[in-house]
Formats: structure tokens, C-alpha cells, sequence
């Protein structure tokens, strides 16, 4: 499920961009300052490049590039694409 960033308090979506720029395996020895990566992740989100994705399931939530979400989950039935 998507979930729109503007839905968000923005302490939960300072948190959650905060959260992904710091997991392993995301900043592949970049020195970038954190206030800097995670304003490049909000960037990104404001300019409909990312997406954040909720796994019910799971109960996880992560970023995604739109170009890598599945485009179904992008469309609603009766609805044009967001």
C-alpha cells in the first residue's frame, strides 16, 4: 500500500526518512551528512521520484523509486495515475 508523504505528521516523516537513510546497506560508504541525505530522501518524495510503501503484513514501511513500484500499485481502479 502507498502513502502519501503529505499525510504524514512531519515528525513521522522526519523519523521515517531518517529510518531509511540510516539502514544498513543504503549509504554504500557515503560520507554524506545525515541532515543532507535525509533532505535529498524528502527531495525525492516531493518531486514524485520515491514513494513510501506500507507491508501490512509485516507491519514495515520503506522508500521506493516510483520507476521500481509495481505500476498496479500506482493506478486505482476509475482512477488515472498518481
Amino acid at each position: 500500500m502507498l502513502i502519501p508523504y503529505d499525510m504524514l505528521n512531519h515528525d513521522t516523516l522526519a523519523n521515517l526518512l531518517e529510518d531509511f537513510v540510516t539502514r544498513e546497506g543504503t549509504d554504500n560508504g557515503d560520507e554524506t551528512p545525515l541532515d543532507i541525505r535525509v533532505a535529498r530522501a524528502r527531495r525525492a518524495l516531493e518531486q514524485g521520484e520515491a514513494v513510501i510503501v506500507f507491508e501490512p503484513d509485516s507491519g514495515q514501511c520503506q522508500l521506493m523509486l516510483r520507476r521500481d513500484v509495481p505500476k498496479e500499485w500506482l493506478t486505482e481502479p476509475g482512477k488515472e495515475e498518481i
